[in-house]
């Protein structure tokens, strides 16, 4: 027996020769669809269906705003926040649903939108940090992060104040392990973690009315 034969019957089979005997049993399957033998039932594959890749228009409603925006369809929340409308308070630092800095809010409750496309935003109601106040104009809760020195170089803040404004309103009272817990899915990276949490704590019990 050759060498060319011993390839064929399954012995040392090239590249080459692999792909040729695909195809061809490939091509003899084709051509022996529509026969069949008594009792054999012939299930036809449906056709896959081919979707191009290309822009799609999305509507977001951020911070009270409708924003009419064009996307590839896997473009995240985060990418659309960032590169679209030049709301670029949500950092995009981990990309991996790991740090809290690209935190928003979505119908009021936190989320890393780096997590979500931007087409499954369409329909809600985002709140970025930039929709929380504005130097001249804080919320309580950017305040209280000033007045406690909760920040250093700034960068995994806006994360942070996105996500202790639905924590604190959710959680009026909580206490000091709460508010540990309650955050623990957002890193700082300088370890401001006494003044953040100190902040959310003080808000938190402002919030059930102590003092």
């Amino acid at each position: 027996m050759s060498t060319k034969d011993q390839d064929q019957s399954g012995f040392n089979v090239s590249r080459r020769g692999f792909l040729k005997g695909v195809s061809a049993g490939a091509v003899a399957t084709g051509l022996m669809k529509g026969t069949k033998d008594a009792g054999d039932a012939i299930v036809d594959a449906a056709s896959p269906t081919i979707v191009e890749a290309g822009d799609v228009t999305v509507n977001l409603n951020i911070n009270g705003a409708t924003r009419k925006l064009t996307v590839e369809p896997r473009t995240t929340l985060l990418e659309a926040l960032r590169n679209r409308t030049e709301l670029t308070g949500c950092k995009k630092v981990c990309d991996r649903a790991t740090c809290g800095a690209c935190t928003v809010l979505v119908d009021d409750k936190p989320i890393y939108s780096c997590t979500m496309l931007a087409l499954e935003a369409e329909d809600t109601k985002i709140t970025t940090v930039e929709g929380l106040g504005t130097p001249d104009n804080m919320s309580d809760v950017q305040e209280s992060f000033v007045e406690n020195d909760a920040l250093q170089c700034g960068f995994c803040t806006p994360g942070f104040v996105v996500a202790t404004t639905a924590f604190v309103r959710d959680n009026p009272g909580a206490t000091l392990d709460e508010v540990r817990e309650g955050l623990g899915g957002n890193l700082c990276r300088c370890g401001t973690y006494v003044g953040i949490t100190e902040a959310a704590y003080d808000l938190a019990q402002k919030a059930k009315g102590g003092a």
